[in-house]
Order: C-alpha cells, then sequence, then structure tokens
C-alpha cells in the first residue's frame, strides 16, 4: 500500500491541521461571543467542524495506510473514504443549525452585533491560516492521492470564501445594516452545504468502487501502446483510498509462446503503473486467433495444445479438399495403442480448427530423450574420422569449409558432430536437403555411426568464408 514516506508525511500534514483548526475555533468563538455576531459564531462552528473533521483525518489516514492482512485483502483504504463521509454529514448538520439561527434572528430576534477591530482582525487571521493549511494538504493530497487530506484540503477552502463572506457582512455591519451578518450567515452555510454535496457524491462513488472519470481511458491508452498487445477487452478500477486496484484483460497473437505472452503482459503492467502510480494490477492474456494464420500454423498450434510437436508438415488441397500430412513424435517406449490415442486426439483437435473437410494422415516417429555418457575416441580413430568426413564434404558443391568435428564414442557406436558453412544465399531447404546428404554419406561410410548431426552457418559468421 502506502509506502512509509508517504505515510508520514500524510499524517505530519493532518496532525498540523488538527492543531490550526484548534487555535482557529477558540479564537472565533471567544471573539463570536464578545461581538455577539452570528457570522463570527457561524465561522467558529465551521472551524470546530473543521477540527473534528481534522481530527477524523488524522487517524483515518492513520488507519488507511495499514497494510493488506488475512481480513482485509485490499489492505484499509476506505476508512480514508468514511471518514470523509461522516465530514460530509457533519457539514450538513452545521449548514443546518446556522441557517436557522440566522432566520430566526432576522424574523424574531434583536441582537446588536459589535464591529471592533478585533472583529476583522480574527477573519483575517483566519483567512491567511485556512490559505496555507488549504495549500499544504491539497499538496499532499495529490502527491499521496489522499481522498481524507482532500477532503480536510476542502474544508480549509471553503473557510476562505466563507470567512471574507463573514467580513463582508461585518462591513455592512459597520455601517448600520444589522441584518447584514445574518445574511452572512446563510451565506457562508450554503456555501459549506454545497461544499459538503461534492464532498459527498465523491466519497460515495469511491465506497461504492464506481472508477474516476477518465481514469480507465487512460489505463487503457498506457496499456494499449505496449508492443504485443492486439486488444483490450476488459478492465475493471477499483480505487482505494490513495491506491488502484485495475483488473484486465488482453488479447495476444495465440502463436506467441507463453513465456512472450508473459513478458508482453508484464510490459503492459509497467506501461500502466507508469501512467498511474500506487497502481496493483493484475493482467490476463486471452489467445488470439489472427487472420493471417496459416494452415501449417493452425496445425502447430493444434499440436502444441496436447503438448506435442507435429514436424515436416505437408499440406495438400484438391478439388476444395484439404489433404494434410505431418511427423508426430512420440516416446519410443509407448506401446503402439497408446500412440494411436494421441494421434486419434490430435486429429479431431485439428479438425475442430481447421473443419471437417480435411484428410488427415500421421506418421509417427520414435522420440528418443536420451544422454549419452560417451567417451573420447583414441587419437588413431579421431584422425581416421576426421579425415573421412572432410573427404565425403568435398564431394557436395553447397558444403564448404568443414570444421569443428567431434566425436564420441558409446558402447561401440559413434556419434559425430561438425559444422559447415554454405552460401549466405542459400535457401534453408537446400541448406537442410545438402546437410541431409552429407550426414547419410557419412553414416554410409562409417557403419558403426549410430547419429550425425552437422550444423550449418552462411560464409563470414564464425570467422570461416565459403571459397
Amino acid at each position: 500500500m502506502a509506502s512509509s514516506k508517504n505515510s508520514n508525511k500524510k499524517q505530519s500534514v493532518a496532525l498540523s491541521s488538527v492543531f490550526a483548526s484548534a487555535g482557529l475555533t477558540i479564537m472565533k468563538l471567544i471573539v463570536g461571543i464578545l461581538s455577539g455576531s452570528i457570522g463570527i459564531i457561524s465561522e467558529a462552528a465551521h472551524s470546530a467542524l473543521d477540527l473534528m473533521a481534522a481530527t477524523l483525518t488524522f487517524f483515518a489516514v492513520k488507519a488507511g495506510d495499514k497494510p493488506a492482512d488475512e481480513r482485509h485483502h485490499y489492505g484499509h483504504g476506505k476508512v480514508e473514504s468514511v471518514s470523509a463521509l461522516i465530514e460530509t454529514a457533519l457539514l450538513f448538520v452545521t449548514s443546518a443549525w446556522i441557517i436557522y439561527e440566522a432566520i430566526q434572528r432576522l424574523m424574531t430576534k434583536t441582537v446588536e452585533v459589535e464591529t471592533t477591530w478585533y472583529t476583522f482582525a480574527v477573519i483575517a487571521v483566519s483567512i491567511v491560516v485556512d490559505f496555507s493549511r488549504s495549500k499544504a494538504l491539497k499538496k499532499v493530497a495529490e502527491e499521496t492521492r489522499s481522498q481524507a487530506l482532500e477532503a480536510d484540503a476542502l474544508h480549509f477552502s471553503s473557510d476562505i470564501l466563507t470567512s471574507l463572506v463573514v467580513f463582508i457582512g461585518l462591513v455592512f455591519v459597520a455601517f448600520g445594516i444589522q441584518s447584514a451578518d445574518a445574511y452572512a450567515a446563510i451565506g457562508v452555510s450554503i456555501f459549506v452545504a454545497y461544499a459538503g454535496w461534492k464532498l459527498g457524491k465523491k466519497t460515495m462513488d469511491i465506497l461504492v468502487d464506481a472508477a474516476p472519470e477518465g481514469l480507465k481511458e487512460k489505463i487503457v491508452q498506457a496499456a494499449g501502446k505496449v508492443k504485443g498487445v492486439i486488444n483490450i477487452e476488459q478492465v475493471r478500477v477499483k480505487p482505494l483510498g490513495s491506491h488502484v486496484f485495475v483488473d484486465m484483460v488482453v488479447t495476444v497473437n495465440r502463436k506467441l509462446p507463453l513465456v512472450k505472452a508473459n513478458e508482453i503482459a508484464d510490459e503492459a503492467v509497467n506501461a500502466v503503473r507508469k501512467a498511474v502510480p500506487e497502481t496493483d494490477i493484475i493482467i490476463h492474456t486471452r489467445p488470439l486467433t489472427l487472420d493471417s494464420e496459416t494452415l501449417v500454423e493452425q496445425v502447430q498450434i493444434a499440436a502444441a495444445r496436447h503438448n506435442l510437436q507435429a514436424n515436416k508438415i505437408i499440406i495438400h488441397e484438391q478439388e476444395g479438399k484439404k489433404y494434410i500430412s505431418y511427423e508426430l513424435e512420440l516416446d519410443e517406449n509407448l506401446k503402439l495403442e497408446n500412440a494411436h490415442e494421441i494421434a486419434t486426439r490430435l486429429e479431431k483437435t485439428i479438425r475442430d480448427e481447421i473443419g471437417n473437410d480435411v484428410e488427415i494422415s500421421t506418421h509417427i516417429e520414435p522420440l528418443r530423450g536420451i544422454v549419452i555418457r560417451g567417451h573420447k575416441v583414441t587419437p588413431a580413430e579421431e584422425i581416421e574420422i576426421k579425415k573421412t568426413v572432410l573427404n565425403i564434404s568435398e564431394e557436395s558443391k553447397q558444403v564448404k569449409n568443414v570444421h569443428k568435428i567431434l566425436a564420441r564414442k558409446e558402447r561401440g557406436k559413434l556419434f559425430i558432430s561438425l559444422h559447415c558453412v554454405m552460401g549466405r544465399d542459400v535457401s534453408i531447404r537446400q541448406a537442410h536437403r545438402a546437410a541431409s546428404q552429407l550426414e547419410e554419406s557419412i553414416l554410409k561410410k562409417i557403419p558403426e555411426t549410430e547419429q550425425v548431426v552437422v550444423h550449418t552457418e552462411p560464409s563470414g559468421k564464425s570467422g570461416y568464408d565459403c571459397h
């Protein structure tokens, strides 16, 4: 939740507001009673409300910054919203009392309001204090996105304007218009009630998890700029105190490996947090089928769903019907019956993906996952093997500069690997065919060979060139 630094900053500014409100309340009440001004008494009541609100705010920000626990999975941020709601209720109660008292004074009571230098002085001091507290609270509220501090700042901001109204009323009283004080009090109350209505509406939006206006669009825009995000289908925003919880679904190309899809999600999370700090976000990725997918890719994706890999996929189309063949590597120790069941399930998935009007031929290949713990051949054997391999490679027009010839022996069988260079313009198909021919030639020339692996490189990539 909130950082320790932000928490201390919030509590410090909230506590200073408690002392400021207490001082203003006592000062206004004394001057109001001495002068008989209901305008100043209403200001004292307003400051008393501020004192209650500031005290409530202090405890609210202290409780709201507690981290999440077993019972409060989203933390305690809504304590600040409850605090702001109570402040709103106090605003309305105080406004109703002041309006009632002012109307009574206008209609039935005759009270002489005494205007002295200290009646004006207390209002001037109040404006200065309210301005400084409002500015300090607003600054910290924006930095920490604290609703309780924002509510407190609103109280002090409203005090500045209401104090000005009372000041003007006292000026009229000084010129003999006694009723101006009551009218000023009514004006103060109406403004306070309006401020309370605005604060209450915002607080209720938070309590019912209404997303702040424009926040969803800001999140969508930030996540949508991430490369690999095709679309954003769903965004749920839950503001909670100074924190924002976001749950969203983004679509990505279903051909992407799981690791890449997770990387895209992580980049989207970082982008949203950069645009909206203090965000706790969960992103779900949904694979999306693109119109650009080929039939070969669809077969590969169908195989991947079963944790299988289809190789050497060949697709023919004849008279509107598709013919698909491929090699499917399965554990060589599997029984044929089990292997056939696996192949049948894969064929059904492919038909569901492409359509039923398709003929599928699956060639099952044994997959040998063995670890060779061989040993080096003798120096004489190594010389003979390299000589034979080099002689065979000279017969190929495309294979050049054979190097890194390695040979290992296990249970009388040879395992040979080598690197060779081919021209940069040679296609993968041509390179594979040339490598396969080289492998077959080595297997024939050296009968005890179990496996040959040929690694092909374009000329100039490994310090070797193609001549």
